[in-house]
């Protein structure tokens, strides 16, 4: 039957896949007012073994649509992690205390808990629309939309969008309909997953046992359920490996006193190094796994998911509701392709660490990674997480800072301290800035810096001015008491007072004196910063990038 004589149906924006991260794009854009239609595949839910740890940043972005709360219930919350050499000695124990993005940094979790309740939260808006045992069949665009052909139910039926997001897996329909190729590699390695459920082992801990021989894992899951990884070695079948006995076998050491849980789930899986080799196809947009596929040894794979659709949601919303114009959307490929790929190189990287090439190779690793703990600096920087990458966004949406300025929180996530409102709640910062463009001052006077017409050209745009206060206790004379303030300033500018509850945004201006103002996007990743006198040309120059909608 061709397309012409389906029915058809009319939406902003189509998503091919409903795993994390295309449900958690539906939920950013319905968000926007976006009229969106999900699709996916299978009929419901997958229980196959995938993630089990998300991360502050995605639950960051869980926040911004009230789902943080309701996941982290479900999830062991900053659980830490123990690497052992092998010989069973303890050679780190990892265990992130700080929260620089207001949430827990290292969180274990249930996939299939997940996915229902971002699903769930689909269900408040009416307009979104999921359609599961859906599959797409053709993706056709020219220069006004793009339509996806897909069969539900022995039917089939287009929809019209203004853009197609793919999040369809390692195996995208999309990337293919689109001809975009992954570069990278596939590692020789295989490794066989294993979940059981009703665990008797009471370690409140992942657990990475590296090896010359057999490197192995364990994750302890919420629900009583707990995860195994173990590197098939050369030589190995895997389908025999995978057989229940041989499963029962490899796990009975972790169980010497008692029978092994039931297991659930056991499945073989090739560890890909691969990030497709553009984001962006006309008006189809690439995210998650069909963008890029990583090993899984650092728990990256769905955050880097997490942190594409949150990049690409915004730019989507502000062009099809008139913030900007469609040229914006062109930085969700300068920006996330070389982050993700950075991530996957990462992950790559930390897996040959798990895998020493012999005794002797173990041995000296053992004694530089023992050493390097004893340096104050380096033992935090283990201990804390700081080793993992941190996307630094320099084309793109952004007043770039010097290259030569390492500390400058342009193109990096904000941080997000709490704040106390003007009626007394103390919240996270985010709660306060919302899914707009923001000028977070950290100085008094920054709406009022602003030349008239660029603050109507904020305001045009959607943007407002959160301004920073000193608590009322340590007010001094002469300082603004912002409850006098109407809740605009000259130009009509919006302004948002709030007062820095604990000190986070003093301690940014304190280490940083110069940026006294922050252009802080939907996204949380700072567009700019820089002096009140500087104000006028650094906002009017990224203004400039918003164009027209």
């Amino acid at each position: 039957m061709e397309a012409s004589a389906v029915q058809t149906i009319e939406r902003d924006v189509v998503i091919v896949g409903a795993g994390p991260s295309g449900a958690t794009l539906a939920n950013l854009l319905a968000g926007h007012g976006l009229s969106v239609l999900v699709i996916d595949r299978e009929p419901d839910v997958s229980d196959e073994p995938r993630a089990v740890g998300i991360d502050d940043e995605a639950i960051r972005t869980l926040q911004s649509f009230g789902m943080a709360e309701a996941v982290l219930d479900t999830a062991v919350r900053n659980a830490p992690i123990r690497y052992f050499d092998s010989r069973k000695r303890i050679l780190a124990h990892v265990a992130p205390s700080a929260r620089p993005y207001g949430w827990p940094r290292r969180n274990l979790f249930f996939q299939p808990t997940l996915e229902t309740l971002l699903r769930c939260g689909l269900e408040a808006y009416d307009n979104v629309e999921l359609r599961t045992g859906c599959t797409a069949l053709e993706l056709r665009q020219d220069a006004e939309g793009v339509t996806v052909v897909a069969a539900e139910g022995g039917e089939r039926f287009a929809a019209r969008a203004q853009y197609a997001v793919g999040a369809d897996g390692g195996k995208s329909f999309v990337r293919q309909a689109t001809s975009v190729a992954l570069r990278g590699e596939t590692a020789p390695m295989k490794w066989l997953v294993v979940d059981v459920e009703e665990d008797t082992w009471d370690a409140p801990y992942s657990a990475v046992y590296t090896s010359p021989e057999r490197p192995s894992m364990t994750i302890p899951l919420p629900f009583g359920h707990r995860r195994f990884e173990f590197e098939i070695l050369d030589g190995e079948d895997p389908e025999s490996m995978a057989e229940e006995e041989a499963v029962e076998r490899l796990m009975k050491p972790f169980y010497p006193d008692s029978p092994v849980p039931r297991i659930l789930r056991r499945r073989v899986y090739w560890h890909h190094s691969r990030t497709a080799e553009t984001f962006q196809a006309g008006r189809v947009f690439l995210v998650g796994d069909a963008a890029h596929l990583q090993p899984p040894f650092f728990g990256q794979g769905m955050n880097s998911g997490i942190r594409d659709v949150t990049n690409l949601a915004w730019k989507l919303g502000f062009v099809l509701t008139g913030r900007a114009g469609a040229g914006l959307l062109a930085s969700y490929d300068a920006e996330r392709r070389e982050a993700a790929r950075e991530m996957v190189d990462f992950a790559t990287g930390i897996g040959r660490l798990y895998h020493p090439r012999s005794r002797a190779t173990e041995a000296v690793r053992n004694v530089l990674f023992r050493g390097a703990q004893r340096l104050p600096g380096a033992r935090d920087y283990i201990l804390q997480m700081k080793h993992k990458p941190v996307p630094r966004y320099r084309d793109g949406f952004v007043v770039t800072a010097p290259r030569s300025d390492k500390g400058s929180l342009v193109g990096r996530a904000f941080p997000q301290p709490m704040v106390q409102r003007l009626d007394g709640a103390r919240v996270r910062l985010d709660d306060v800035l919302g899914s707009r463009l923001a000028l977070v001052g950290l100085v008094p006077g920054v709406a009022e810096a602003l030349e008239p017409r660029l603050a109507a050209r904020l305001r045009a745009h959607g943007g407002a001015v959160v301004q920073g206060h000193v608590p009322p206790a340590y007010r001094r004379a002469g300082q603004l008491d912002p409850e006098t303030r109407s809740g605009s300033a000259p130009g009509g500018t919006d302004v948002i007072d709030v007062y820095d509850f604990d000190g986070g945004l003093r301690d940014l201006h304190l280490a940083r004196p110069a940026d006294e103002v922050y252009v802080v996007r939907p996204d949380r990743y700072v567009a700019a910063a820089c002096s009140l006198g500087e104000l006028d040309d650094v906002l009017g120059r990224l203004l400039g990038l918003l164009g027209s909608g």
